[in-house]
């Protein structure tokens, strides 16, 4: 799969390595659908998709200072996506199932963790938040999140109007963002309230 470089690349490699968050949220929109899709493709589904191009992009701002480094930043972040995929595959393959990766509680940071083991206690504060949603809040956002159903299913299912619906996610999605930013770098925050829709 050939991704083309985005303009600017090397100066927003740069600026990311020193900490920018806001070079690193361009990059990441400019990569993300199209990893997305390539990754839909070998695994089938969209929610496994998300976790793994949201993984993936985790790993590049936890390693951000090694990205001047980089010459060629879409074949690498291609390979690491590629790579991660793979992995994920054969573990599904080995043990029938995905690794639940979000079971476990989360522990203090440490700067010389695993950027894998990272992004599992993102992923498990994420859930976290959710489980704090007030029940109908949480449904809403849950049917919408898993079962990737449309306002108007949801509205038919739940028996409310589409417009409470709406509003369901979007407080869902302002209390998961807040909850998190206390316990995550921003840039991570984006990451992980991402999704794929695919076109």
């Amino acid at each position: 799969m050939a991704i083309k470089p985005i303009p600017g690349e090397r100066e927003l490699l740069v600026k990311i390595a020193s900490g920018d968050e806001h070079a690193f949220k361009v990059l990441f929109k400019s990569y993300y659908h199209n990893l997305g899709k390539y990754v839909y493709q070998l695994t089938g589904s969209i929610t496994v998709a998300e976790e793994i191009v949201q993984d993936t992009f985790i790993k590049v701002w936890l390693k951000k200072e090694f990205l001047i480094e980089v010459k060629n930043f879409s074949n690498y972040i291609f390979i690491l996506c590629r790579n991660h995929t793979y992995n994920e595959m054969q573990k599904k393959a080995t043990e029938r199932s995905f690794i639940d990766r979000l079971s476990h509680r989360i522990s203090d940071e440490k700067n010389n963790e695993n950027p894998d083991t990272l992004s599992e206690k993102y992923r498990d504060l994420v859930e976290q938040a959710i489980e704090k949603l007030p029940p109908q809040a949480q449904k809403v956002y849950l049917m919408s999140r898993d079962e990737r159903m449309k306002y108007e299913e949801i509205a038919q299912a739940l028996n409310i109007s589409p417009v409470t619906v709406k509003k369901h996610i979007q407080y869902a999605n302002k209390f998961i963002a807040a909850e998190l930013s206390s316990k995550v770098n921003i840039a991570i925050v984006g990451v992980l309230m991402s999704t794929l829709i695919l076109s």
